[in-house]
């Protein structure tokens, strides 16, 4: 076999470049009537030195600004003087994360907390930044989740996040390797991906996340036994084998800790103490499968935000999570045939509630009606759930309703009443999947909604008339 020469990637044309960055600083053809800026734009481009990542970050970082100052000042930053090689862009994206309000830089680097090429949730992200108190306080008539899509969004439009697939009430999105080692390199002494027993841990380091990829990470790292201001534990191992003396040494070391995910552990067991971590807000229990029982102390942890339960065998919903007031997500799986009943008062804030592989249960929860702020209600393999409560007519802020692969549900909801002629219901979203016994859509909830109803969507073996 013969040998070939290596292939040099050269960098984008001069012209491609500047099409490149046009596209991104400017509207159509908006460009036309600031010549001033084109002629600037083309020295900062040329100092891209031919990566697009460059110019496309640059560009969409002057997006809509007209001010020649501005222009100039990135042209002339003292950054460009820095000695640098001829392809290393990462004091170029420096430029441009400096340009970042505050608030979107320390939001970019708290996501250097995963792995490269990880497909980042939204819901997750933006809920774990409100647990370490990130987001800025809602603006009238905003939620909290809204500030922090807002943030997404502004993050996309600079370009420090791409590939975003939209999901309905989510997106999944990934950080470009260049942008991951930015946020590697502005978070390194906040935020650590430790990797091996024997890393060192700076004093300053508030956030980990435990990626131990090549061996069972079973004992706790003796570097961390003296940073009690540790703030979030992140376990970044699939099916990952950990020693239940590392969750009570992570319990009882970090006591400020807000935010905890554990999913996809092998563990049988949370310790008891996890009720002495008052300040935790975020807790990521998916896929807990083999936990025999939940310790009482759990039902102590007043802040939680977010409790992820999915796949975590509970046989019933227990009287005292009804305690979490200040909950705005919840996701579980359920064994029993019927709910217990949502008390008025409970869970007032819960903006998403998910049941998924609840396969024995054939109803609701009776008090639905008093999930007063729930936006969000998906419905996953709940086999033998037959219909939905007329009490959803009550839920005014829903916006979404997923019901997906329950197989005896059947949708018929009529007018019935006098007030239900006058609803003002929100719903944007309907997405109904793998529906067998579906012959009917939810009337009640379609008409109340034909104002602000967006999307209804039927897929595979639905058989609505």
């Amino acid at each position: 076999m013969s040998s070939m020469l290596p292939y040099e990637l050269k960098g984008l044309p001069h012209e491609d470049c500047l099409a490149l960055f046009t596209k991104w600083a400017f509207n159509d053809g908006e460009e036309k009537r600031y010549p001033n800026l084109m002629r600037i734009g083309e020295e900062i481009v040329r100092k891209c030195k031919g990566i697009p990542l460059a110019v496309r970050t640059l560009g969409s970082l002057l997006f809509l600004r007209t001010d020649e100052s501005e222009w100039k000042s990135i042209r002339d930053c003292e950054i460009w003087r820095v000695e640098q090689s001829e392809h290393d862009i990462l004091p170029v994206l420096k430029l441009s994360y400096n340009n970042l309000p505050p608030h979107l830089q320390r939001c970019l680097a708290f996501l250097s907390l995963y792995k490269k090429d990880y497909s980042y949730h939204s819901d997750d992200v933006i809920l774990f930044w409100m647990a370490n108190g990130l987001l800025e306080h809602p603006k009238q008539n905003e939620e909290w989740e809204d500030v922090g899509n807002r943030y997404l969004k502004e993050l996309w439009l600079r370009c420090f996040i791409q590939d975003v697939e939209d999901r309905g009430f989510f997106f999944i999105f990934k950080v470009h390797d260049l942008i991951h080692d930015l946020a590697l390199d502005v978070s390194q002494r906040e935020c650590k991906r430790l990797c091996s027993h024997a890393e060192s841990i700076d004093e300053k380091v508030r956030h980990l996340s435990l990626c131990d990829d090549h061996q069972q990470l079973v004992k706790f790292p003796q570097a961390l036994m003296n940073r009690k201001y540790v703030r979030t534990v992140i376990l970044q191992q699939s099916l990952c084998t950990i020693d239940l003396s590392f969750v009570e040494l992570c319990v009882s070391n970090f006591k400020y800790l807000r935010a905890l995910n554990l999913r996809d552990s092998t563990l049988k067991a949370l310790p008891d103490s996890i009720g002495t971590l008052k300040h935790l807000r975020y807790l990521d229990l998916r896929e807990y499968r083999q936990i025999r029982k939940i310790p009482s102390s759990l039902y102590k942890l007043r802040r939680l935000v977010m409790l992820k339960m999915t796949g975590v065998p509970l046989m019933q919903l227990p009287d005292r999570m009804q305690s979490f007031i200040r909950l705005r997500c919840l996701e579980i799986s359920i064994g029993a045939t019927h709910l217990k009943e949502i008390r008025q008062g409970c869970w007032s804030s819960l903006q998403y509630l998910g049941l998924f592989h609840c396969e024995s249960f054939e109803s609701l929860f009776e008090g639905m009606q008093y999930l007063t702020s729930l936006r969000t209600l998906y419905l996953c393999t709940c086999a033998k759930l037959v219909s939905l409560p007329r009490n959803l007519k009550f839920l005014t802020k829903l916006e979404h309703l997923y019901v997906h692969r329950c197989g005896a549900i059947n949708l018929d909801m009529e007018l019935k009443e006098e007030e239900d002629q006058h609803l003002q219901l929100s719903l944007k979203t309907i997405s109904l999947e793998d529906l067998d016994a579906l012959k009917d859509l939810p009337r009640l909830l379609l008409e109340g909604s034909s104002s602000t109803l967006q999307w209804i969507t039927l897929s595979s073996r639905c058989h609505a008339g």
